[in-house]
């Protein structure tokens, strides 16, 4: 396989405003407004920067902010990691902006170090880096 095989994720909130805040904030970005793909469903989505001329799958994995009615945050069998300079910066942001941190920074060998927060709506995000 020549790409990555993940397309897309999506981070179930209760807050929009809450969540869309904290993820700007703790990885310095812009998430994009979409308009809901399906009228009939009621959701409001917001994508992280993504590379829109080259698709999803081969710059990496696409993925939104959702609130959706029967889907709803918290801890759960899926963690997604975030790429980051140093996990440690991250980690710190998510703590002083409404987060907390489940595993400070640790080693993981030749692959770098790693990091797990809690976001504002209960999610645990993981956060790697190779410093």
């Amino acid at each position: 396989m020549k790409f990555n095989p993940v397309v897309h994720f999506e981070i179930y909130v209760g807050d929009m405003a809450r969540a869309k805040a904290f993820y700007q904030t703790v990885f310095e970005i812009e998430l994009e407004h979409m308009p809901t793909p399906t009228p009939e469903v009621e959701m409001e989505m917001w994508f992280f920067p993504m590379d829109k001329e080259n698709g999803m799958s081969y710059y990496g994995a696409g993925g939104s902010l959702v609130k959706m009615a029967g889907y709803t945050p918290g801890s759960g069998g899926t963690l997604v990691y975030f790429g980051c300079e140093d996990c440690a910066v991250q980690a710190e942001r998510a703590r002083a902006n409404g987060g907390s941190i489940h595993q400070p920074k640790m080693p993981i060998g030749e692959h770098g170090f790693c990091a797990v927060v809690r976001d504002t709506e209960g999610n645990l995000i993981g956060l790697h880096s190779m410093t």
